[in-house]
C-alpha cells in the first residue's frame, strides 16, 4: 500500500467549489482508498491506496467530476514526495504561514519565474513538480500571478507539515 495526499484545486475556497470534507472522504472510501482522513476544508486528502499514482488521479478526478458537474484538478503526492517538498522548502526560516508549495503536475518550466508578474517583494523558487512562493508582506495584497502556477494548488508549509506528519503517523 502506498500513502497519498490528494490537493484539491478550488475546493470551499472563496464560496465557489462547494464540498464537504464527509463527501470527499466517502467518495475516496468508495474508490478503494483505505485509511482515509481529510484535512481543513481546503481539499486536502490522506490516504492508502495499492494504485498507481496516476490511476488514483483519475479514478478521483473522475468521482469528484461525477459529484460536483465539472472537472475538478487533484495534484498527487505521496507521502515520501510530500515529505521532499517539506525538506526541499528553500525558505525555511521564513513565516510558514506565508510561504506555500504550489502542486503541480510536472516540473515548472525554467523560466516559470522569470514569466511572474506583479511581483513585490515575494521571494520565489522552482522545486522538482512545485513552486515555492515566501509573502513576506502576506498573500491578501499580493498581486503575483505565475502563468506557470495556473492549473496548480497551493498550500501553506503549516498544512504540508501535518499532512507530512498524517503520511508518517501509522494509521488508525
Amino acid at each position: 500500500m502506498t500513502q497519498y495526499v490528494a490537493f484539491l484545486r478550488a475546493v470551499n475556497v472563496g464560496g465557489t467549489g462547494k464540498l464537504p470534507m464527509a463527501e470527499l472522504r466517502a467518495m475516496c472510501e468508495s474508490a478503494g482508498f483505505i485509511h482515509v482522513r481529510t484535512y481543513i476544508a481546503s481539499g486536502n486528502v490522506v490516504f492508502e491506496s495499492r494504485l498507481a499514482a496516476a490511476s488514483v488521479k483519475r479514478t478521483l478526478e473522475a468521482s469528484l467530476e461525477a459529484y460536483a458537474g465539472k472537472p475538478v484538478g487533484v495534484l498527487i503526492r505521496t507521502g515520501a514526495e510530500l515529505a521532499a517538498v517539506l525538506q526541499a522548502n528553500p525558505f525555511k526560516s521564513a513565516a510558514p504561514n506565508r510561504t506555500v508549495a504550489i502542486f503541480l503536475d510536472a516540473q515548472p518550466p525554467a523560466d516559470a519565474l522569470a514569466k511572474a508578474s506583479g511581483r513585490q517583494g515575494e521571494d520565489m523558487a522552482l522545486g522538482t513538480r512545485e513552486i515555492y512562493v515566501h509573502y513576506g508582506e502576506g498573500m491578501a495584497h499580493s498581486k503575483l500571478k505565475i502563468p506557470a502556477a495556473s492549473a496548480g494548488t497551493a498550500r501553506n508549509m503549516n498544512t504540508v507539515a501535518t499532512l507530512v506528519e498524517w503520511t508518517t503517523a501509522p494509521a488508525d
